[in-house]
């Protein structure tokens, strides 16, 4: 019996490493994926300040949880279903499906570059409808948006962890929701809330407090600009990325392969920081990539009639 209770012990021992690894395997799985994601993240924690500009103060960190039950609504409810079904029976379209969204990307921050040489940001928040609920329009036009960027997530991270059993899968995906979910719109509570923080503390009789207090509201326009700034550059890198890597599984080897042996030539070529020097010649290209394709795409936005429409109704 004895031997019988030890050999037990051993199993259940066993079974515990196995789930410990397990754990372990699905934790690293869901920050790579997780970091996959991060250009489409920076672009949303960027955007959704924009939705609450100009409203009460009591009324933004409402609006925020309404954004972010919807954007968690957007990921858990329709587009996981969806993007589990396609890796389980046509893991082929994923590549493609990727690609398209990557030519979003693309067209998104190459769209941003030429609002910036007009003179304005061509990607702001949506006026209120007139005669309408204020806030019931900015939180549907703020989870719209979010969809849009949500199934940027979830694809990236899905493509991270295709050759993972369906489990295991469905787990990472509902972890990068949650994480990710809580990261941004935890990260755009403190942004709105940054200048009223700041005004509280100017209002201190210490001089130090006052002093942070006034960086704070001086700070936040700045932190917003650098934010759709690094946002940008995020979304052409990752786009471009995606499309290198993306004519690469499909075939076509030719710009991969150049831009690969960019990459080892300067690998090889600077001692000490050629890995560094290496991983920057890649995002160069991928952004480069990402602004010509979405240059592209802007332009034929632009020639479309219904575009033209909607610009002359604005």
């Amino acid at each position: 019996m004895s031997a019988g209770l030890f050999g037990l012990l051993d199993d259940v021992a066993a079974l515990a490493r196995l789930a410990a690894a397990s754990i372990d395997d699905i934790g690293a799985a869901a920050g790579k994926a997780t970091a996959k994601a991060a250009g489409v993240v920076i672009d949303d924690t960027a955007v959704t300040p924009q939705y609450v500009q100009g409203l009460a103060a009591e009324r933004e960190l409402p609006i925020i949880k309404k954004i972010a039950i919807g954007s968690l609504r957007n990921k858990l409810v329709f587009i996981l279903p969806v993007a589990l079904l396609l890796s389980q029976f046509a893991p082929w379209a994923l590549t493609p499906i990727l690609m398209v969204g990557a030519t979003y990307l693309c067209y998104e921050g190459a769209e941003k570059v030429w609002g910036w040489l007009r003179g304005h940001d061509s990607h702001g928040a949506p006026k209120a409808a007139v005669g309408g609920d204020p806030e019931k329009f900015m939180v549907t036009g703020a989870i719209r948006t979010d969809f849009i960027l949500s199934a940027e997530i979830m694809v990236i991270a899905l493509n991270e962890v295709a050759s993972q059993a369906f489990w295991p899968r469905l787990i990472i995906l509902v972890v990068v929701a949650l994480v990710i979910t809580a990261a941004v719109y935890g990260v755009v509570a403190g942004i709105v809330k940054m200048d009223d923080i700041g005004l509280h503390l100017a209002q201190r009789s210490s001089r130090f407090a006052q002093k942070i207090g006034r960086a704070l509201v001086a700070g936040m326009p700045k932190l917003l600009s650098a934010l759709s700034v690094i946002g940008t550059i995020a979304m052409l890198w990752v786009g471009g990325h995606i499309l290198l890597l993306g004519t690469d599984t499909l075939g076509w080897h030719t710009l991969y392969e150049l831009v690969h042996h960019a990459e080892e030539a300067v690998r090889g070529a600077v001692a000490g920081i050629g890995a560094v020097l290496a991983w920057l010649v890649n995002t160069a290209a991928s952004a480069v990539i990402g602004l010509v394709v979405g240059a592209v795409a802007v332009a034929v936005m632009h020639v479309l009639p219904f575009r033209k429409k909607a610009a002359a109704a604005h």
